[in-house]
């Protein structure tokens, strides 16, 4: 994010620094440790994904085959993808139908999730982090106060440990959708030492329209911080206006709307925005080692600007509602960078007030992982299953209502009506949260739908009117349906649950 800062003077082995060769075999290892880091929570959870991603898969399929940005191969251009331009990287692998794009997604994320934590390995085990943590270990002299100065410059480290039990950050690698691209770029925006970073920056903030405060910050942090030339500063603000600002007009031409339709689809809500962010600020584990406000002084620039834009993007989601997906996907990409400064905290902090952060930040991760992330790993089995089921259960039929319109978009090739507004310009602007969207009377008559997925809570005989469906969207649609000719035809269980999708059929 920065030009390079000056490096620390060559010297002999024998004066306790090492020699350059030395450092470099030194940044491989950091890059290797990052690596590995990285690498289990993202094997561990590869099992996970999400009913989002397979929206994006269906537009990016429909490309593949000639049918433009559409949900629907019959219905309008939509823009039913936030990370707009995200689909067309999966639509030259999408041509076998949906399942196929959110797979080639899964390693797009699986694999730049491996690159960010090298980047962040690399990051930590620069010599103005590790150096610093510590005055060289003179050999000559093997007294104990050089042996603990010598084990204090592995402690920012420790930093990496964390992020090998996220499962935050594996789970949202996986899922298929565009997170661990976002992370990769978040990650090379604080890690890459050149103006040009601010680049990635800028992107991450196209991909994933929250992070533009984000973004502004560590462009305003640069700024402040290096005092560029006039030609310099108008290039950096440029890597990260532009960006967004032009998928903004690309949408606006394309669609009417600068803002992405899960705007509208989803009103935010301050309240459930701010207990999003601070279950984010407890479980994702690296928030507990930035907890140092006596450090903070001692911080260099970087390490501050980075903190000050996680605590603006913490911000921008209490504004903007959080989100309704499990293990705080939007947060994801602000943990690299915690832990970064984590470590320049662990070696600047008291050894015992760094012992107890790390303590905290490792327990909140491990604690995380037990409770949730042995469920999420095992989401990708239940819904191919639960397409496996759907599919003769949905052929033959022209138009199908639903409100998780992914995983119905991958069990069949007809038209969807989303009763989410997600990928529906008309219903995105009904009254209501995408769970609970007012839709009109006669909705699914003037749709022309002739069948309907609902999930159940507590399905009795499958009957309409003595069902408790999941969503307050489902049970009017239900309503609708129980004086419309509706019909029960086939129970979805779904995996792990006790709930079941209910499958009824138009009966003429």
């Amino acid at each position: 994010m920065y030009a390079p800062e000056a490096s620390p003077p060559r010297s002999s082995v024998g004066k306790g620094v090492e020699p350059r060769a030395g450092a470099h075999v030194a940044l491989v290892i950091s890059c290797a440790l990052g690596v590995v880091a990285a690498f289990l929570p993202i094997v561990r959870e590869w099992g996970f994904t999400v009913d989002d991603a397979l929206i994006t898969a269906r537009v990016a399929a429909n490309i593949a085959h000639g049918f433009g940005h559409r949900f629907n191969t019959h219905g309008p251009v939509v823009d039913a993808v936030t990370p707009l331009g995200f689909e067309y990287l999966l639509a030259p692998f999408a041509k076998q139908g949906p399942l196929a794009a959110m797979y080639f997604a899964k390693w797009i994320g699986g694999a730049s999730g491996l690159v960010a934590g090298a980047l962040l390995g690399r990051a930590i085990g620069r010599s103005d982090v590790v150096v610093r943590a510590a005055p060289p270990v003179d050999r000559a002299t093997d007294d104990v106060p050089n042996r603990q100065a010598g084990a204090r410059r592995f402690l920012p480290y420790l930093a990496l440990v964390p992020l090998a039990l996220s499962a935050p950050f594996g789970a949202w690698c996986d899922a298929g959708m565009e997170t661990g691209l976002v992370v990769l770029l978040a990650t090379a925006a604080i890690t890459v030492r050149s103006p040009g970073s601010l680049l990635s920056a800028g992107l991450a903030a196209a991909l994933r329209p929250e992070l533009c405060p984000w973004a502004a910050t560590l462009l305003v942090g640069y700024l402040v911080t290096t005092r560029p030339s006039r030609r310099r500063a108008a290039l950096s603000t440029a890597f990260v206006v532009g960006p967004p600002l032009v998928v903004a007009l690309v949408r606006l031409s394309w669609f009417g709307h600068a803002a992405p339709l899960s705007f509208f689809a989803k009103p935010s809500d301050a309240e459930h925005g701010l207990r999003y962010v601070l279950g984010a600020l407890i479980w994702t584990g690296a928030p507990a080692l930035v907890v140092a406000p006596w450090t903070f002084r001692r911080l260099d620039a970087r390490s501050r600007v980075v903190l000050v834009a996680a605590m603006v993007h913490a911000a921008a989601l209490v504004v903007a509602g959080g989100d309704w997906m499990t293990l705080f996907r939007l947060f994801v990409p602000m943990l690299p960078g915690l832990l970064l400064v984590g470590a320049r905290v662990l070696a600047l902090s008291s050894l015992w007030s760094s012992l107890v952060r790390w303590g905290v930040a490792v327990g909140t991760s491990a604690v995380l992982f037990a409770n949730t992330g042995a469920v999420a790993r095992r989401v990708l089995a239940s819904r191919l299953a639960l397409i496996d089921a759907a599919r003769p259960v949905l052929a033959g039929h022209r138009r199908v209502a639903a409100l998780d319109v992914g995983w119905v978009g991958a069990a069949t090739d007809a038209d969807v009506v989303d009763l989410a507004g997600v990928t529906d310009e008309i219903v995105a602007r009904f009254p209501g949260g995408h769970t609970s969207k007012r839709i009109p009377e006669r909705f699914l008559e003037s749709r022309n739908v002739d069948v309907l997925v609902l999930l159940a809570e507590s399905p009795l005989d499958g009957a309409l009117d003595d069902t408790r469906f999941a969503r307050a969207v489902e049970a009017r649609a239900a309503r609708e349906a129980a004086g419309s000719g509706f019909r029960f035809q086939a129970a979805l269980p779904l995996a792990g649950t006790t709930q079941k999708y209910l499958v009824y059929e138009r009966k003429e």
